[in-house]
Parts: C-alpha cells; structure tokens; sequence
C-alpha cells in the first residue's frame, strides 16, 4: 500500500541553520532515504521550492484565477513530499518515525487513493465517446 508522507518546515528554517547542522541533516535524511530504498519502501520523493514561489488556482466564477504564493497562510509549509510502500498506516508511521527529516518539522502521513478502477471508467466512457 502506498502512502503519501508531506514534510512540513517552518519558512526559512532549512536556510538559516549553521552549514554545518544544515549538511548534516541532510546527510542523515539521504542516508535513511537510502535505507528505505533497500527495504523497498522508497515509491519516490520530491523536496519542493520555498512557497514563495507558489501559484495558487481556484475555480471562481467560471474561470481559472491564479494567485500568487500557497494556499494556505501557516507557520509552517510543505517543503516535501516522500511516497511510501508499508503494509500499513501503522508500518508507514513506524518507517517515518525513524526519518531524521521529522526533526525539522512535523510529517502527516496519508494513504494514496487506488484511481485504477475511476481511471478504467473513465477510459470505457471517454472511449464511448469517440466512437
């Protein structure tokens, strides 16, 4: 089963660590990255730009409109994400909590939704469609 784990820091606090702590943790995480990827745990993972460099879009009024920077106005925002295979919430909460990452931030943990049978509808339908 595959979960969704969502970083969350603190805006600049990655940034305005000492070289030193900021190498370090870094070097940690990868490390245990790369242990998760022995154990076949690691699906995938993206460290995201600052939020600042967001776009926001809402549906409004029939039309697309574009905001600038995230959605939602937190102390802390999304700096990652990290795809997880674990048998369960429970095994993905166990393989997280070694993640040295936690310590620079909370990490909420989701199982991904299985869009395999939506995804075969919706082919059958749009195939439909066109014939």
């Amino acid at each position: 089963m595959k979960f969704v784990c969502l970083g969350y820091i603190e805006p600049g606090k990655f940034e305005n660590m000492p070289e030193n702590d900021r190498n370090a943790m870094v070097d940690r995480c990868f490390t245990y990255d790369d242990v998760l990827r022995k154990g076949g745990h690691f699906v995938g993972g993206e460290a995201l730009q600052p939020s600042t460099s967001a776009k926001t879009l809402r549906f409004q009024g029939g039309k697309v409109i574009v905001t600038d920077g995230p959605y939602a106005e937190t102390k802390e925002q999304i700096g990652g994400i990290l795809i997880l295979e674990a048998t369960n919430i429970d095994h993905a909460v166990e393989l997280m909590s070694e993640h040295p990452g936690v310590s620079a931030g909370p990490f909420e943990i989701r199982p991904a939704a299985d869009l395999t049978g939506l995804i075969r509808e919706s082919e059958q339908r749009r195939a439909k469609r066109k014939s």
